[in-house]
Order: C-alpha cells, then structure tokens, then sequence
C-alpha cells in the first residue's frame, strides 16, 4: 500500500516554541486580504471615508492644543505645540492601533478561527501591517505640518537621527505586537479585559513623553521615564523631525531589547493559546 502524501497535515498541538514560519509565508496573499479588509471595511460606510485617517490626528491635535498647551500651559520646547502634539500622536496612535486590535485577535475572530485553517499569526501581523498604512497616511500630514512651519519660520528642524527612522517604527510595530499578542490569551477568558486594556492604553500615554518633553521633568522623573521602551521611541522621533529630544545609543539598545522580548514572550503565549482558545471564548 503506497503511502500518502499530503499538502497540508493539521496537528491537534504543537511546541509553544515552534511557529509556522513557512506557512505564514505561504499564506502570505492571505495577510494582504486582511489588510485590504482592514483598510477598507473600517471606513466603507463612513461619508467621509479615507478622510478620518486625517481628521482623527488634527482633532486630537487640536484638543492637546486647548488643554495641555493654552489651559495647562505646558512647554514644548519652543517647538510649535501643533506641530510637537502631532508629532507624538501620529507615533503614539501606531502603537495604540497595534495594541488595542491585536489583544483582541481571538475574540474579534473567533467565528472565521473556527471554520477555515490558516496560520492564526497571519491575522495579528495583518493589523500591524494594515496600521502601518495608516501611519504611512499620517506621517504624511505631520510632514506637510512640519514643512508648513519651516518654512514659515525658516528654520530646519529635521536632524539627522532621522536617518534610524525605520528602526523606530519597526520597535514600536514590536512591541505593539508583543504587548497585544501576550493580552491576545488574556482577553479569551476575561472579555471585560479588552475595556481595561483601551482605558490602560490611554493611561500609558500620560508615562510616556507624548504631550510633554523629557527635558521639563525633575532628574528622578527622568530615571522612571528611562525605562519605559516607547518614550525613547518618541523621544528619537521628535529629535529627529523637531530637532528637539533626548537620545541615547544605551536607551535604543534597551528599548531593542525590550520590544525583542515583549516579541518572542508574546509569540509563546499566543502559540499556546491558539490551541485551546475554541473551549473558552
């Protein structure tokens, strides 16, 4: 009797250590429909569209505007505030984007889990990619800002960190994705979990310089900011685009690290979730 060989072969369990890296490859026209789904879903029945992509940053600019730049009179630096709010936000909401869709991946996608087979990593890196798109599209408009105020005041602030730029956004697209892939197993028992998590996110904001530079906090404020991953992240970023920041080869290194493990310990935790995840949510 000849033996048979098949195409693909299915294992109820696999080691948490173990992940599918070729057939994530090959599932790869899979993870760009997702996107596409992502992308166009969202804002299909919207009247203004593709147009929130830039109307969500400039309001949320306009608000810091109020609040933390006229009413609380917070410093920037001498960086225009609209110009240092949206810096931090087109950056902050990448990671919020990534965070908040990925922890949420087996409960939002339970019913297409439980009926075809694919590579369950392909619909986490999806909303990583599909939120990349969308920080591509702001990331556009803060350059336009950051142009229109160049040349208003004719000074360059662009430095030449901007160089490490895609670093940048490849540590926070990490960390993200570790962050929402390790809260992924948690949100499956616990649902009320994914509200804590959007209310935490925004907490979180507040420990990171996003609203606010490194250089107004007292020295011991400075030695707690260190140690949060994403406010080198910011910090770089603004350096790089506002000329205004605060750099360090040692704090790069150690948010690398950092998003390098959130990364790998996320990956684990949601290998073994994804085994069993069909009895609980």
């Amino acid at each position: 009797m000849e033996e048979e060989n098949w195409d693909i072969v299915i294992k109820p369990s696999r080691g948490i250590f173990e992940v599918p890296v070729k057939k994530i490859i090959a599932y790869f026209d899979l993870l760009f429909l997702f996107v596409k789904r992502d992308l166009v879903v969202v804002y299909k029945q919207t009247i203004l569209g593709p147009l929130w992509f830039f109307i969500q940053p400039i309001l949320t600019t306009l608000m810091f505007l109020v609040v933390f730049g006229n009413i609380a009179n917070i410093s920037t630096d001498g960086i225009p505030k609209p110009l240092f709010y949206l810096s931090g936000i087109v950056f902050w909401n990448y990671f919020a984007d990534c965070f908040n869709k990925t922890s949420n991946t087996f409960t939002a996608n339970a019913e297409i889990f439980g009926k075809v087979y694919f590579p369950r990593l392909i619909m986490p890196m999806s909303i990583v990619v599909s939120s990349g798109l969308k920080l591509a599209v702001q990331f556009l408009l803060f350059l336009a800002v950051c142009a229109y105020y160049s040349i208003q005041s004719g000074e360059i602030y662009i430095t030449k960190t901007i160089l490490i730029t895609p670093l940048l956004i490849i540590m926070m697209a990490m960390i993200g994705l570790g962050f929402g892939l390790i809260f992924s197993s948690l949100t499956t028992k616990y649902k009320d979990l994914k509200f804590l998590i959007q209310f935490g996110v925004q907490l979180f904001m507040y420990a990171t310089p996003v609203i606010y530079p490194i250089s107004i906090l007292s020295d011991r404020m400075k030695t707690l900011m260190w140690f949060n991953p994403l406010s080198h992240i910011i910090e770089a970023f603004k350096l790089a685009f506002l000329g205004q920041g605060t750099f360090s080869w040692e704090g790069m290194a150690y948010t690398f690290i950092c998003s390098l493990v959130f990364l790998v310990l996320g990956v684990i935790i949601f290998n073994k979730t994804e085994q069993s995840f069909m009895d609980t949510v």
